[in-house]
């Protein structure tokens, strides 16, 4: 039995409406994106007070290109410290960042490496002192994501987080789960299309509920069960749909009680296969 984990879901009502609805569907935790502000620790107590677990989480993402290119790396790696910390004093001891950000990132430099290996080795210090795992996640950028990796394989508060979806739409199907078996720490479980033209777009990226897009869910069971993978199902989905496409009306003509339930269903398909 695995816990079965989702997201504050966006484009969904207020996190303060979604709570009771996700509690009584029987999700066992949530995870939110940090932001800096107080309404975060606010949410958090209310997560807790729910009954519900706050499982991991999400480091602000927008900014992580300044960690590889930018004077103003350091100053990102104080931000991305205090999520850290922050997602420690609240009791949550998973934080799931972002190696880059932005589609024309490729791979870094000789110097890129240099200064976002410094900048990541300083976040992950902070990360141990906290007693917080970082889990890094696939995203666009994948030789960025390799380059940590690779540079703290063996730091023992440095683990990897797999997105499905992103490793159809962003990562050309690459097997990351495989190839980051023996450090993967948690998941980010959701479907689309895949890649609908030559070239990585974040249109793609719909974070569809499993059996609704392209993904190889027998697959992925497959390759989840060679890792070995005993860690929680973590679903991250979204009601808001991309700009002219059509794939989330279906999600948001049902109340959020029904998605909720919907979304838990799906959860406990998944399983049912990585148990098989």
């Amino acid at each position: 039995m695995y816990r079965k984990i989702i997201s504050i879901v966006k484009g969904g009502p207020s996190a303060e409406e979604q709570l009771p609805a996700l509690k009584r569907a029987g999700w066992d935790g949530v995870f939110f994106t940090w932001t800096g502000k107080d309404e975060d620790r606010l949410l958090a107590g209310k997560i807790k007070k729910e009954g519900l677990a706050l499982q991991s989480v999400h480091a602000p993402y927008d900014g992580a290109d300044r960690l590889w290119e930018s004077e103003e790396g350091a100053s990102e790696a104080q931000r991305q410290i205090r999520c850290i910390r922050d997602a420690a004093a609240w009791g949550c001891r998973l934080v799931v960042m972002h190696a880059v950000v932005g589609m024309e990132h490729i791979a870094p430099s000789e110097a890129d490496k240099a200064r976002g290996l410094e900048n990541f080795g300083k976040i992950f210090a902070a990360a141990e002192e906290s007693g917080v795992t970082v889990a890094m996640e696939n995203t666009e950028g994948e030789a960025y994501l390799d380059c940590v990796l690779t540079g703290f394989h063996e730091h023992p508060f440095v683990r990897f987080c797999i997105d499905t979806g992103h490793e159809m739409c962003y990562d050309h199907c690459h097997d990351l789960i495989g190839k980051y078996a023996d450090i993967l720490y948690c998941t980010h479980l959701n479907d689309n299309l895949g890649m609908s033209g030559d070239s990585i777009t974040w249109l793609d990226d719909l974070h569809l509920l499993p059996f609704d897009g392209a993904a190889d869910w027998q697959g992925i069971a497959s390759r989840l069960r060679a890792a070995a993978y005993r860690g929680d199902l973590t679903f991250e989905v979204k009601l808001e749909g991309r700009e002219g496409r059509h794939e989330h009306d279906a999600y948001r003509a049902m109340p959020f009680e029904a998605y909720a339930a919907l979304a838990l269903e799906r959860a406990k398909r998944f399983e049912r296969m990585l148990s098989e």
